[in-house]
This record gives structure tokens, sequence and C-alpha cells, in this order.
């Protein structure tokens, strides 16, 4: 597939939607990103896209959080290979098919896939009054302390790969006096509160096998050279 040529915001929402799922960060592991260069790799055409200047037209780092609050058909979050990525509406419930199933998260803790303390997270957010927190409202709310921070990032990530929570947009910190402080940081929601049923009940129809062909057929649309095995952790979320 020909790389689209990627000037703006909206030429990367038409570059995410026609591919269906990308990489984020610049990376493309092997497999595929809508934007894959970085600080030192350019384009093959002239473009005014550079990483972290602030500018929400031609950053890709301010486009993570532009999806999540204009538009309604693109979830982010680290579902691939532990990193940054992007599953559009139509390709979400391919995912969720070739990952979790029909099973929710209570039954995939029980059969041993999800550890505890990704079960104690995720029960905070489900649990929440607006079915999503910010991630120091999850800290706060479990009781993580700053020894816990890799448990509770592998977790928090875990949660992600699995499809079971997903970022939903950002939040700053409000003193006694009501003004915000420091820098914006993440909110998590469950995915059935970000997708809708819907997405689910698609899902529901979907045999894992024929999922995973669907998802592997796009993904050498994308990238022909991609390795079998490198596509199999892909779709598989594994490390």
């Amino acid at each position: 597939m020909k790389t689209a040529e990627i000037r703006n915001f909206n030429d990367f929402c038409a570059a995410l939607i026609n591919a269906g799922f990308s990489l984020g960060g610049g990376n493309d592991e092997g497999i595929f990103a809508v934007v894959p260069f970085s600080w030192d790799e350019r384009p093959p055409y002239e473009t005014p896209v550079r990483w972290h200047t602030g500018d929400a037209e031609t950053d890709p780092w301010e486009w993570r959080v532009r999806v999540l609050t204009e538009r309604s058909d693109v979830a982010y979050g680290k579902v691939f290979f532990n990193k940054s990525g992007f599953i559009t509406r139509e390709w979400y419930p391919y995912f969720l098919a070739a990952r979790r199933g029909d099973g929710n998260l209570s039954e995939h803790y029980y059969d041993g896939h999800v550890s505890q303390t990704a079960k104690q997270i995720f029960e905070l957010i489900a649990g929440s009054e607006h079915g999503a927190l910010p991630v120091e409202e999850i800290k706060r709310l479990g009781h993580f302390a700053k020894e816990d921070k890799s448990r509770f990032d592998r977790a928090l990530t875990e949660l992600q790969t699995g499809l079971f929570v997903t970022m939903c947009g950002t939040n700053r910190r409000v003193n006694a006096k009501g003004e915000e402080y420091g820098w914006n940081s993440m909110m998590y929601c469950t995915t059935e509160s970000f997708w809708g049923g819907e997405v689910f009940n698609q899902a529901a129809e979907l045999a894992q096998d024929a999922a995973v062909a669907a998802i592997t057929a796009q993904i050498l649309r994308l990238n022909p050279g991609a390795e079998p095995k490198k596509i199999t952790r892909f779709i598989n979320a594994a490390k």
C-alpha cells in the first residue's frame, strides 16, 4: 500500500481510517504506522509535520489526544507490542474477537489471564461515577504508592492490550481554589463505555480464526514485507 502523504491532522485521520490501525509514537515495529518517521527519519515528500512542537495541526504527539476529543471512531492506547497505537471503529471488533473472544474481565481473571492488580484497576475504573478516571485518581483510590509504579504501569498496560480499558481524554488537576495546575494526565475508561454495545455485538459474531485472518490480510496489504512472527505478536499483543 502506498504511504499517504501526511501534512496535517486531517491527513493523518484520513490515512488512519483507510488503514484501520497503526502503531503510534513514530515507530512501526516492522508492521505499519501512518506516521512512522521520527526526528531522524523524514518521508520522501515535503511536510511540515514535526514531533513535539506543540502545534496541534502538525505535531503527531498532539494528534493522539485530538482523536480522542474530536472523533468517535478511533481508539488510542498501549495496544501493540506494549506500545501506543490506534484502532478504528471498523477494525476494533476484529481485535476484540482475536484477543478477548466473548469473555469479560472476570472470566479472563479466573482463567488466570489477568493479574490481580489489573483486576483491581479495572474495577476502580468500571465502578467510578462517570465511568472514567484520570491516572492519578486511580492511584489514589487504589492506594498505589511510588514503590508500586512498575506493578501499576504493567497492569494498566495489560488492561489496554487486553482491550478491557482504553484512554479516553485528558484531565488537569484542580487545587483547593478551583485552579488547574500541573501537566495534563490521561483519562481511562472501559472499552465498553468507550464504544458502546454494538462493537461488542459485532465482535461476538466473529470467530477468532476469522478475525485473525482478516487482520493478517490487512497488515499484508499495508506492509507486504511484514514477518509472520511479528504479525502474530501484533495481533495477539504479545511482548
